[in-house]
């Protein structure tokens, strides 16, 4: 059974519901019942039942898949605060949160489409002891407050802006799942040299583009020979001491008439022997 992935925020995680018999497509806007209320989001995907974990169902979900209730039409929009509304309502929590002096970065505020939830993402390094917070924000509001703590990237991909490559920050254009990027991937591509700064994105992490070509060049690293390893060279023997994964080349040292250490020289991969 194919099921839909919902988002409700740019910031916030995909929620699986069952379409039932309505024909939805990607961009859609539904309206759907979580565990946390009514909710109106957007169709960002599909997935099949067997991809899904029962065991380890999403926040706002149960093991029970709950059913879209209908598509969304114009009107509905209408119904949440407008852009003034969320700026004073977003001004007012981030007052708040100065008063407190809360270690926070308020993101966000996200209204429940049946008017009875408001949550305010936010960033910190550590956890952040928020009750008196959610006190006051319960009695100005009169609604249920839920504080929701995010990750970084999450709130670059939702602020958006411009990567290294002058173009709109993949995370915001059409990166679904905000996968894991190690720094194996940065030495597998020979540019941890260049810095932390220039690999890095806007959120202060890794950048996603590292993720992008990996297999490719773990395919071209396969191969040359990996370094220290022997090799012989027209011949002669020598030890790799670097690898030009691109150029498809690899720098050995050659083996010395007396059996010591002679020139380097640069080779292609092809015209090396084990």
């Amino acid at each position: 059974m194919k099921l839909v992935q919902v988002q409700f925020a740019p910031w916030d995680k995909k929620y699986n519901f069952d379409p039932f018999d309505l024909d939805v497509k990607i961009g859609d806007q539904v309206i759907v019942k979580t565990e946390l209320g009514v909710e109106l989001g957007k169709v960002v995907g599909f997935v099949t039942v067997s991809d899904v974990d029962p065991e380890k169902p999403a926040e706002g979900e149960s093991v029970e898949i709950k059913k879209v209730i209908r598509k969304a039409e114009p009107a509905d929009s209408e119904k949440l605060p407008d852009d003034k509304q969320r700026k004073k309502d977003f001004a007012f929590c981030r007052k708040l949160i100065e008063k407190f002096e809360l270690p926070m970065k308020l993101v966000d505020v996200h209204y429940s489409f049946d008017g009875a939830r408001l949550t305010f993402p936010f960033i910190a390094d550590s956890r952040v002891d928020f009750r008196e917070l959610v006190k006051d924000l319960t009695k100005h509001f009169g609604k249920a407050i839920r504080l929701q703590q995010i990750g970084i990237r999450d709130e670059a991909r939702h602020s958006g802006d411009f990567g290294h490559c002058g173009r709109p920050l993949c995370c915001g254009r059409f990166l679904g799942e905000l996968n894991s990027i190690t720094s194996e991937m940065a030495e597998l591509q020979q540019c941890v040299h260049r810095g932390s700064e220039r690999i890095s994105g806007i959120c202060g992490r890794l950048m996603c583009c590292l993720s992008f070509e990996e297999e490719g060049y773990k395919k071209l690293a396969e191969k040359l020979p990996p370094v220290d390893s022997e090799v012989k060279v027209e011949g002669k023997r020598g030890r790799v001491m670097a690898r030009h994964i691109l150029k498809q080349t690899v720098d050995v040292l050659l083996e010395g008439s007396n059996g010591e250490g002679g020139d380097v020289v640069e080779v292609e991969g092809k015209k090396i022997r084990k």
